[in-house]
């Protein structure tokens, strides 16, 4: 598959590393990294180092494959998300963080939506007995946090990527809104977009969505049969789950995903053959919840798609030192 669009391709190594661009971007990456984990340590956070490889991983979707490993003999896959080590990890303490590496051999069309990359980094939260409600309050604060701190403290930067400062004057001026996902598909639908009902709201619906709004917004609440097992069904409304994506303005889409964990033993095997998993593979992982984990709520904010934006960059892999795009050979 050739990519002539030189916006979506990454140049060299020594051409991009050396550029004055790349040098602004990843400074307030690394600014955007102390800033979150100042604000998390402050509210009793305790940063892991997460697993790179395991016996199984976040079975994922969207098309998105996983990498086998050769461990000792063993099959093992590189993480794709951590999200099952971030319920483990509250046996220990009640609120953790990761940033967290994952690979995820996404489908060479994404090479060209300029939000996917091959191999990416998540900032990873998981916090005990907390609802959805409390993990979207705390992901809010620690956004605006950390886009405050960066209007305030490297406009200069901002200036020099031509971004404009005042992008951010109504995430910073106001809370978040919400959209249902039954909503989001209506709109859509009004706006000529087949979107399914029965689906995660797909890319370029989510562009658009995206497009229409000022402020950075929660779209909540996806129908059962299109999260994985581990996102939780609400009690009072059955088939709908008590998860969320964080989708920033001005056509730069999703930032972060979470929900309500499910952690009952029973529901998680049931929900794993609903959605085609075999429980056999995660033996380590249901020893676990038979015995016990905490309730929990969490998520995960993507470490390069937030840079994007604050940035106001053209392409994702523009936040990252060594980029590698679905399809493409690269370092």
């Amino acid at each position: 598959m050739e990519y002539t669009d030189p916006a979506t391709v990454p140049p060299d190594p020594r051409t991009h590393l050396t550029a004055e661009t790349t040098r602004h971007v990843l400074g307030l990456q690394h600014r955007m990294l102390t800033e979150a984990r100042a604000f998390l340590g402050a509210r009793g956070f305790t940063e892991l180092l997460p697993p790179v490889i395991g016996p199984v991983t976040d079975p994922g979707g969207r098309g998105a494959k996983q990498v086998d490993v050769d461990f000792y003999g063993h099959r093992y896959k590189l993480m794709t998300s951590a999200i099952l080590y971030k319920q483990a990890s509250l046996l220990g303490f009640p609120k953790i963080f990761y940033v967290a590496p994952n690979v995820r051999l996404e489908p060479l069309e994404t090479a060209n939506t300029s939000r996917h990359l091959a191999e990416f980094h998540q900032l990873d939260v998981e916090v005990a007995g907390a609802s959805r409600d409390d993990v979207l309050d705390l992901l809010q604060d620690l956004v605006a946090h950390v886009v405050r701190r960066v209007v305030e403290d490297a406009g200069d930067v901002l200036e020099a990527l031509g971004r404009d400062s005042g992008a951010f004057a109504d995430l910073l001026g106001g809370a978040f809104g919400r959209l249902s996902h039954a909503t989001a598909v209506e709109t859509l639908r009004e706006l000529g977009h087949p979107q399914s009902a029965d689906a995660e709201i797909d890319w370029a619906g989510e562009a658009i969505l995206s497009e229409k709004h000022a402020r950075p917004f929660f779209l909540v609440d996806y129908p059962k049969g299109s999260r994985g097992f581990y996102d939780r069904e609400s009690v009072s409304t059955p088939g709908v789950l008590r998860n969320f994506d964080l989708i920033a303005p001005e056509g730069y889409g999703e930032l972060c995903s979470g929900s309500e964990r499910e952690h009952d033993y029973g529901r998680i095997v049931t929900r794993m053959r609903e959605t085609g998993e075999n429980p056999a593979k995660y033996a380590w992982y249901l020893d676990l919840v038979r015995d016990g984990i905490p309730a929990s709520a969490g998520f995960g904010l993507g470490v390069q798609r937030f840079t994007r934006y604050v940035a106001g960059l053209d392409a994702v892999w523009q936040a990252t030192a060594f980029p590698k795009l679905p399809g493409v050979v690269s370092p």
